[in-house]
């Protein structure tokens, strides 16, 4: 049984940071623009601890450190401690910087990325355990607080309460469930947070019922799963094959962070050697199911396919050619 980064002695839990306001449209590009032009005029880039945040994003001081937070933990800006300075990050650059992928995150692969980033890594406490622990399909708000509540004690992990810990789970099914439309509900808060449009929770019959969306995931394109399988594999292990087995349930892999199942996965995984060009193929030699690189794998290699999954990028390369 895998048992993942959350098991490991060292680890520090997070459930906290976002003020209980989900990630909403429009920050994370308001983000990077504000640390992008504080590095254009050489000012101090942590632009969120000054006064002038509040007057600039238009919002209170607690919403400030919710857009900080969902911008970091998105891996669009990042912060240099050493330095006591935030700096944009090459995933910001490309998606939001000039002529960006996707500045106003009209693209699924955008949701994708950002959904990998937040439930991919561990550094988020809750969202990483749903995606990638959670033993059912179907949940409540109590099942989640209560399970989390309990590895929390089982690790002897310091400074949680359950009250942070339900508020931090409240805010997680709203990053993913878009509120019903009600007479005291405007339609905008329905869709407050982007992640709303990937559909991997849904409400259920019962009340205060929800469900993990397993299955196919058709908006998701072959350049952002490439990504992250690249991503988990750099992190996972140097070897230079990865087993089927570690790519759909070990935690954080592409297989369980996207909910995909085995057949869809294995379906993308056959037509891997196409898509990477021969530097990653597909085996089941002697009934032994794995991904085999014939690549260095890095970061830049895992960037650069990412564009085929964007309808602009496809648009200036048809241009030019």
């Amino acid at each position: 049984m895998f048992r993942g980064p959350l098991h490991q002695a060292d680890y520090v839990p997070k459930f906290s940071g976002h003020e209980t306001f989900p990630m909403r449209y429009g920050w994370l590009k308001k983000a990077y623009d504000a640390v992008a032009r504080a590095e254009l005029t050489g000012e101090n880039s942590n632009v969120f601890q000054k006064e002038r945040a509040i007057s600039y994003f238009g919002v209170g001081k607690n919403m400030v450190t919710a857009i900080r937070h969902w911008a970091l933990q998105a891996n669009v800006i990042k912060n240099i401690r050493e330095e006591k300075r935030i700096v944009t990050t090459p995933l910001g650059q490309k998606i939001f910087g000039e002529n960006g992928l996707d500045p106003y995150m009209e693209e699924p692969a955008t949701l994708w990325l950002i959904h990998w980033k937040l439930a991919g890594s561990p550094h988020k406490t809750t969202w990483f355990w749903v995606f990638n622990h959670f033993p059912n399909f179907t949940f409540e708000r109590d099942q989640l607080v209560n399970g989390l509540v309990k590895l929390a004690t089982d690790r002897g992990w310091s400074r949680f309460t359950q009250a942070t810990i339900k508020r931090d789970v409240e805010c997680f099914i709203r990053t993913y469930v878009a509120h019903e439309v009600g007479r005291n509900i405007a339609h905008e808060d329905t869709l407050e947070s982007p992640l709303t449009e990937l559909g991997l929770i849904k409400p259920i019959g019962r009340k205060d019922g929800f469900r993990l969306v397993r299955g196919a995931q058709s908006s998701l394109g072959d350049g952002i799963f490439v990504y992250a399988l690249i991503n988990f594999w750099t992190w996972f292990s140097s070897a230079q094959t990865l087993s089927f087995e570690a790519i759909a349930h070990h935690p954080g892999s592409p297989g369980q962070v996207f909910q995909l199942d085995e057949d869809e996965l294995a379906n993308r995984l056959s037509r891997i050697e196409e898509i990477t060009e021969g530097g990653l193929s597909w085996s089941e030699t002697a009934g032994l199911k794995q991904v085999i690189r014939s690549v260095e794998l890095n970061n830049e290699l895992s960037f650069s396919y990412i564009y085929r999954d964007y309808k602009r990028q496809r648009k200036v390369i048809n241009a030019i050619s």
